[in-house]
């Protein structure tokens, strides 16, 4: 993950909020929105980047099993 706006050069840690497109081209959330939400290299949609770090590893759910509410056998997560 880029640790900079593209735009402004805002520095962006891995638990900042940022945006980017499917290259993973990086923007920060005033420029993401001055620019309506719009790569200005590939004019794919910039959607919210997934956090990483504390917040994905301390996700409960990567180890249990999952039931569907009609009670159907469960399945696992991918590790």
């Amino acid at each position: 993950m880029r640790d900079r706006c593209e735009t402004c050069t805002k520095t962006l840690d891995r638990t900042s909020t940022a945006y980017i497109c499917t290259h993973e081209c990086t923007f920060c959330p005033e420029c993401t929105e001055a620019m309506h939400h719009v790569c200005p290299n590939c004019s794919g949609e910039l959607v919210k980047r997934p956090r990483s770090g504390a917040a994905v590893t301390s996700c409960p759910l990567g180890s249990q099993a999952l039931r569907s509410p009609a009670g159907h056998a469960g399945y696992r997560i991918p590790d």
